[in-house]
């Protein structure tokens, strides 16, 4: 059993060797600890959306304001980023830790999501709601389609989105590494046919890990999991949605640049 979301391992369910009983997981629980950490994300990021997106005064100096806001963005990506990946790292490799670390991860997060959707706002009005709609539309649909048993977590349906995540990831890191050298990959990234193709390609693969969460989630409640690992399949849910989420305002800004 394996999961292409890199916080659901093989083994992340199976129960630590020194748990000889006592509390278990459930999906129910699971499910309100993926609210708590939904709540800590939303508040996170309304609170820099408020700092970022106040209203101006009209003047002679509501564009420096302006300016001004927008580039204090980049302390809150940082921070938020670099914090969230190390909380990410430290539950992946503790999770016996993850009630403790869940939460503050949901905080960076939201922080960096915030400071993201401020930005890509103040270029394309209206983006924000129409990319958070259409994250928990896609949630809320493949929940419906998973528990109605409308689709099926095959093994080769699991196999095909391992492989399709880890080429995604492959290319982020390119992309990544080659910016250092102030080198673009070509077309994937702009708001041509191709790059709209490949926005759509990867929206549909951080869905269908929704799905595979969904399904690993289900299987460790099933075997009888520690009831802290409740905390774990929320943060991988949150990382899921996350991903999710981005992918989606990065398709919906290719969309908008081509009016």
């Amino acid at each position: 059993m394996q999961s292409s979301n890199p916080v659901l391992k093989n083994d992340v369910f199976a129960p630590d060797a020194a748990y000889s009983g006592g509390a278990v997981m459930t999906v129910q629980g699971t499910v309100n600890k993926s609210f708590v950490l939904l709540g800590l994300l939303v508040v996170a990021a309304v609170w820099v959306w408020m700092k970022i997106m106040a209203p101006v005064s009209a003047g002679t100096a509501q564009a420096l304001v302006l300016q001004a806001r927008y580039q204090s963005l980049m302390p809150y990506i940082m921070v938020g980023g670099i914090g969230g990946f190390i909380l990410a790292i430290i539950t992946v490799f503790k999770k016996e830790w993850v009630a403790y670390t869940a939460p503050v991860y949901a905080v960076f997060e939201g922080v960096v999501l915030g400071a993201l959707s401020a930005i890509m706002e103040m270029y394309f009005p209206g983006i924000v709601v129409q990319a958070i709609g259409l994250t928990f539309g896609t949630l809320f649909c493949l929940l419906l389609a998973y528990t109605s048993g409308m689709i099926k977590v095959t093994e080769g349906f699991r196999t095909g989105i391992v492989i399709a995540t880890g080429a995604i990831g492959l290319i982020y890191l390119a992309t990544w590494i080659l910016g250092m050298f102030h080198v673009n990959i070509p077309f994937i990234h702009e708001s041509g046919p191709i790059g709209i193709a490949f926005s759509l390609f990867v929206v549909g693969i951080a869905a269908m890990n929704l799905l595979l969460d969904f399904d690993f989630i289900e299987r460790g409640a099933d075997q009888g999991a520690p009831k802290y690992m409740e905390w774990y399949g929320a943060f991988s849910l949150m990382v899921t949605l996350v991903w999710l989420y981005m992918e989606i305002l990065r398709l919906l800004a290719k969309l908008r640049s081509r009016d």
